[in-house]
């Protein structure tokens, strides 16, 4: 039972569950403050616990032209994450114009209530919801009392907490902070994405690498530099070398993301990665040619060896 599930058409039928809804983007430790209220409410009550949340992301059907959307994971990397934790369901409903246009009474009614089945809702009180935001938790509560669910406020300092938290991990994530923001986040940094076709350099100088593509068109990307962390693949644990940047010794100009395995032997392309980051190793530079940049690699790989358990 359980997992993550696209429309609500697909979630199977319950007597019941214990809800929250939201972005909840990074997953950090004030989320999972959070989401372990549900898991425990949903527990007492015998009832699955859901985690109702929104693809693409409001803001950017909303206003297209928004590109200060800056999202520390993708669905499918928030929902592992979600999952992990002991929420039963993950529940990505599409952002369309047409459920952008329900009015408060109209959200509730049609989604939580008739669709859902909702029993119990655990929402902060700066919660927001129906056509414009119009709806917030006073309105939630009117509703309920309609419909015959229960409402779980979360108290105001730990929703501001949340903001806090998530406003320092992106920021912690663009200085190239990696310890500051896996601290906050609670588990290591990730990006997810499929290896597509570099200009296969680096295994000119003994240093392969896979080239990532990102999956999740907004998601943030740390500063520029070369990091250290682990991939799993096949039941199997690797440490990588990680260079975010324009690959300067080379003339590059196009930013790209770029692992050297290691201990890895194998084709890579077209197939999916997740990279979990670890520490900041040090800045991108220009080196004078290929042999003092593998002279610096082969001290990375050290480094990271070191690092990465």
């Amino acid at each position: 039972m359980g997992g993550l599930i696209f429309g609500i058409n697909n979630l199977p039928k319950h007597a019941g569950l214990v809800a929250t809804q939201g972005t909840f983007d990074g997953v950090h430790q004030g989320h999972q403050h959070v989401l372990n209220q549900v898991i425990n409410i949903a527990k007492s009550k015998q009832l699955p616990s859901i985690l109702i949340t929104f693809h693409p992301h409001p803001r950017s059907v909303i206003n297209p032209n928004d590109e200060s959307i800056s999202l520390l994971t993708s669905i499918e990397e928030k929902a592992a994450e979600v999952l992990k934790m002991g929420i039963d369901y993950v529940l990505v409903l599409p952002f369309t114009t047409e459920i952008s246009n329900l009015s408060p009474e109209q959200f509730v009614k049609q989604i939580l209530v008739d669709a859902l089945n909702v029993k119990t809702m655990v929402v902060g009180y700066d919660h927001r919801f129906g056509k414009h935001r119009s709806g917030g938790y006073n309105e939630l509560k009117q509703l309920a009392l309609v419909h015959h669910f229960e409402v779980h406020e979360i108290p105001a300092h730990e929703i501001d907490e949340i903001a806090i938290s998530s406003s320092r991990i992106r920021k912690a994530l663009l200085m190239g902070d990696l310890k500051r923001a896996n601290e906050l986040l609670g588990y290591h940094y990730q990006l997810s994405g499929s290896v597509i076709k570099g200009n296969q350099l680096g295994r000119t100088i003994g240093f392969p690498t896979a080239n990532l593509a990102i999956d999740e068109i907004h998601k943030l990307i740390p500063q520029n530099g070369v990091y250290s962390g682990y991939t799993e693949m096949n039941q199997k644990t690797y440490r990588f070398m990680l260079n975010i940047g324009v690959r300067p010794t080379v003339d590059g100009t196009k930013k790209t993301i770029e692992a050297h395995i290691l201990d890895f032997e194998g084709d890579l392309y077209d197939k999916p990665l997740k990279l979990h980051i670890v520490e900041y190793l040090r800045e991108e530079k220009r080196f004078s040619g290929l042999e003092s940049l593998k002279a610096q690699l082969k001290i990375d790989e050290i480094e990271t060896r070191k690092l990465v358990f």
